[in-house]
């Protein structure tokens, strides 16, 4: 069984290998073409002169469902002192100001 840096080493020549790879020129001039693959979790390797600069793949999914409140309900309590105003010198603080 591999282990250790030669798996690593394995690991990121197939990576890089697999994904698409583009030069800048490429990229800029047939950009479109490859949105849809992008969309369907495919990684582009962005290189300069051959050499890898940058990856774009796609953004995670938004959620389609809201958020659930009150995931924590229970698991603690808000003080009443957290109401209370704050000091004059904490407030400058966050504005900013020097003590």
């Amino acid at each position: 069984m591999l282990h250790g840096p030669g798996l690593v080493q394995i690991y990121f020549l197939g990576y890089y290998w697999i994904m698409i790879r583009l030069n800048i020129h490429q990229a800029k001039t047939h950009l479109s073409r490859y949105l849809p693959r992008i969309q369907a979790g495919e990684t582009i390797l962005l290189c300069k002169r051959n050499v890898p600069i940058a990856e774009i793949r796609p953004l995670p999914a938004e959620p389609t469902e809201p958020r659930p409140l009150g995931l924590c309900k229970g698991m603690f309590e808000v003080p009443p002192s957290f109401f209370d105003p704050l000091d004059e010198e904490l407030l400058d603080l966050f504005e900013g100001k020097s003590p």
